[in-house]
């Protein structure tokens, strides 16, 4: 979600939630997760179809993927010093950077110094394109509607063909602004073992902390013009598969893993002009303070939290964040930062 995203209107009535209320009070204190969920499913076919050249170090791969019904994508590299794709002896730490909503895969790049962090250039830098509103999922009725697979793109054609091809090793962290911030949670939980550390910046933590969440998540769903019920079902009818994408619900799958949660208060910071307010950032504040006391009441030990008062949903935040947290994601990949 950019800094330009607007609150949106509630799609669900109020009848429906209060029943969402109910039933989360009947529900299980962890989601009954599909244990094939937490692996990477085996590669359903993806290949590079082109090759781009975009300035110094930055190379765009056009990858078209089966999990996205034979949709071409982007995916960008920011390449480590020395790096040569045809020596297939040589592996690079990986460092995946995931955009927001409304984004996409050269966010990081147009809107940051990413290019310019000098202890990056011993990285592998990936920067995959997961729509404007895609949510980091394998949207629910994936199988029968032809709707896209981000979740399988991202995690097994895209991570199979990096690893194959383009020098990426197996060593890997995870971060992100967001909706990407959400990806990069989900990602390290539902996918033990792929990412050695994870960071989100102002990211979708618990979306069904309150009905204004709820709301709120579906609305960025219905972005240009879809079905929200497209992406995790109903709230009420699909709960479990809510749950299953909601990181708070997903904390005792994170324990081990070292975690940065950082966000703003909503109200106007050091880094926002005068008068700037967001609803979204105080929102999702709740939201990862929810999900760092819930980490902390399951054990985990590795937790860095950064909940830093007045500011908003901008970049000028996350860029800070993403230096705050380097040392964090590089120390897991054991690279000097």
């Amino acid at each position: 979600m950019s800094a330009t995203t607007t609150a949106v209107l509630p799609l669900r009535s109020r009848a429906l939630l209060v029943l969402a209320t109910v039933l989360a009070t009947l529900a299980p204190a962890a989601p009954a997760v599909a244990a094939d969920a937490h692996r990477s499913p085996k590669p359903r076919g993806a290949e590079v179809v082109a090759v781009t050249q975009v300035a110094d170090r930055q190379v765009d791969l056009s990858v078209k993927s089966a999990a996205l019904g034979g949709r071409t994508v982007e995916v960008r590299l920011l390449t480590p010093d020395g790096w040569n794709p045809d020596d297939r002896r040589r592996h690079w730490p990986t460092l995946w950077l995931l955009h927001g909503c409304c984004g996409d895969y050269t966010s990081w790049t147009a809107m940051t110094d990413v290019a310019e962090t000098d202890s990056l250039r011993d990285v592998l830098v990936v920067m995959p394109e997961a729509g404007w509103n895609g949510w980091y999922s394998d949207w629910w009725n994936h199988g029968e509607g032809g709707d896209p697979a981000w979740e399988t793109f991202h995690t097994a054609e895209l991570r199979h063909l990096l690893e194959r091809d383009w020098g990426a090793g197996r060593d890997r962290v995870v971060a992100g602004l967001s909706m990407g911030g959400q990806g990069a949670l989900l990602y390290a939980a539902r996918h033990p073992g792929m990412f050695k550390a994870t960071a989100a910046y102002s990211g979708s933590a618990h979306p069904l902390l309150n009905d204004e969440s709820v709301d709120r998540i579906l609305g960025f769903f219905a972005g240009q013009g879809d079905d929200p019920l497209r992406v995790w079902g109903d709230p009420v009818a699909q709960r479990r598969i809510w749950q299953a994408h909601d990181p708070f619900h997903l904390a005792e799958r994170l324990k081990s893993v070292p975690v940065y949660l950082s966000c703003g208060d909503g109200t106007t910071g050091p880094l926002d002009a005068p008068g700037g307010t967001s609803a979204l950032e105080a929102d999702f504040n709740r939201q990862n303070h929810a999900l760092a006391a819930e980490l902390k009441r399951v054990g985990a030990k590795h937790v860095t939290t950064h909940f830093y008062g007045p500011g908003t949903h901008t970049w000028a935040y996350w860029e800070r964040e993403l230096h705050a947290s380097l040392p964090m994601l590089l120390g897991a990949l054991h690279v000097d930062d």
